[in-house]
C-alpha cells in the first residue's frame, strides 16, 4: 500500500483535475481517464477512506491490573 504522502498527492491531483473539469489525470508516469464525474468522485472517496485509515489514532486505552489475590 502507498504511504500517506503518496495518497495525499494522488488525492490532490484528482481534486485539481475535478475542479478544472478535466477527466484525465497523470501521475507517476501513468495516465487515467475517468468516464464520468461520478467515477472520479468514487476514486476520491476511496482515497479519502485510505487516508483516514492511515491517520486513525487510538482514542481510548484501558488498563486492567490485579494484585493476584
Amino acid at each position: 500500500m502507498a504511504d500517506l504522502a503518496q495518497l495525499t498527492a494522488w488525492r490532490d491531483a484528482l481534486l485539481a483535475a475535478r475542479y478544472q473539469g478535466i477527466r484525465t489525470v497523470e501521475y507517476d508516469g501513468k495516465r487515467v481517464t475517468y468516464a464520468s464525474d461520478a467515477e472520479l468522485a468514487a476514486a476520491l472517496a476511496d482515497l479519502n477512506r485510505k487516508i483516514a485509515g492511515a491517520t486513525e489514532r487510538i482514542s481510548v486505552v484501558r488498563i486492567q491490573s490485579s494484585k493476584g489475590l
